[in-house]
């Protein structure tokens, strides 16, 4: 029998020392892709280029989040979190004197081996602390990375584009002070993982076939595939879009992208409190097939409804990780690591891809032509109503019980 695990409250202060955490790692990564304009003029680059720099940071941080999940799931490692950050603080200080583009590439790598080390054993700290409210900790946790990365294009329209690339060093004291933060959410997590991490707490995927389950993984890793391919051709090109289509400063264009990854950071917050009460598939799928209306409209629009369908689409787009995330945990009871790892990886690894493959067709094509070919990718969440419901098993067995 499933050991059953005493009732948890959750832990409010931790779910906020990783969701800060969350916030300043993030803020740092999103630097990278707000000083692009920055970077394509300083080193003469191409979109081929930027594709490729962020290609080097989401590819680095996919292939490690995994296998940092797995050994994590053997082996808790609670002071791994200030040293994931330690990664990054070098590769921000690098990335401020990189003399040429091959040193931005290694800069790339160093954020990327930071962000493997950072997401799945703090997506496993968020579910320690979570009480049982998985959805709503993941949310939390969520939603600090998204403010984050809202917070970054902002931060370089006001202080790196006035100042030059060498400014970004100053981004080093947000990283020590979440490596600070860090070492005390280690410390908490060093003292619960044995009482709490050890408990099993759903049985839903022993109900379900093998072959169920590889189906729902597939599925998720489609709409993975379909959000983050999306994300890519906002967070790398809607900064050019813009200045190519309405003539907008950097400046300007880069205030229009805050505005979007804002949108992104408010939607992240509903997506997994509302599956933890009507059911997270029925988020999923709303998520990612309900923005496809708005998407399709983008390329029509002009500056005044381009801004507002922006906010629209992040709003909707982005409720649907937390989800995905919580339903993957539950459908593999027991691999949190591995379960965050994977879907992190695997999301920043689209991410990196679709930067680099958009990057190549804007080349080609024009930036346009970016936008009207991803306007369709969210119609493939039509997929999730073939996703097995989760929550019907769990309802049952209350019911008897």
């Amino acid at each position: 029998m499933p050991v059953t695990a005493p009732v948890q409250r959750t832990d409010y202060a931790i779910l906020g020392a990783i969701s800060f955490s969350h916030l300043l790692n993030d803020m740092i990564q999103s630097l990278i892709v707000a000083i692009y304009p920055v970077l394509k003029g300083g080193f003469n680059l191409s979109f081929g280029q930027i594709g490729l720099i962020t290609l080097t940071y989401q590819v680095t941080a996919s292939l490690l989040q995994p296998l940092v999940g797995v050994v994590t799931d053997r082996k808790p490692m609670p002071y791994s979190l200030p040293v994931g950050m330690g990664f990054t603080l070098c590769g921000l200080l690098l990335l401020a004197v990189a003399p040429n583009f091959a040193v931005l590439l290694v800069a790339a790598a160093l954020v990327g081996t930071g962000s493997s080390v950072f997401h799945p054993e703090s997506s496993r700290v968020a579910r320690l602390a979570s009480g049982g409210q998985h959805g709503l900790a993941q949310s939390l946790f969520q939603v600090g990375g998204n403010t984050g990365s809202s917070i970054g294009p902002l931060l370089a329209a006001w202080v790196i584009v006035p100042h030059g690339r060498g400014s970004v060093a100053w981004f080093s004291l947000a990283a020590l002070l979440a490596m600070v933060v860090l070492m005390q959410v280690g410390r908490w997590y060093r003292l619960h993982h044995v009482s709490r991490g050890n408990v099993v707490r759903h049985t839903t995927g022993e109900t379900l076939s093998r072959n169920t389950i590889v189906m729902a993984l597939l599925i998720l890793g489609l709409l993975i595939f379909s959000k983050y391919f999306y994300l890519a051709s906002i967070s790398s090109y809607y900064t050019f879009y813009l200045i190519h289509t309405f003539g907008l400063s950097v400046q300007s264009a880069q205030m229009h992208l805050f505005i979007f990854l804002f949108a992104v950071a408010a939607g992240s917050f509903f997506g997994g409190p509302i599956g933890d009460r009507v059911g997270r598939k029925w988020v999923i799928w709303v998520s990612i097939l309900g923005v496809a209306p708005f998407t399709l409209a983008l390329p029509h629009a002009n500056l005044f409804w381009t801004s507002v369908l922006s906010v629209v689409i992040g709003l909707i787009l982005s409720s649907a990780f937390s989800a995905i995330l919580v339903y993957a945990q539950e459908l593999i009871p027991g691999r949190v690591g591995m379960i965050s790892g994977m879907f992190f990886g695997f999301a920043f690894g689209m991410g990196g891809i679709g930067a680099a493959v958009l990057g190549r067709v804007a080349d080609v094509h024009g930036i346009d032509y970016v936008y009207s070919l991803c306007a369709y990718l969210p119609l493939i969440g039509v997929l999730a109503v073939f996703l097995p419901n989760l929550e019907r098993p769990k309802r049952l067995k209350k019911a008897v019980a």
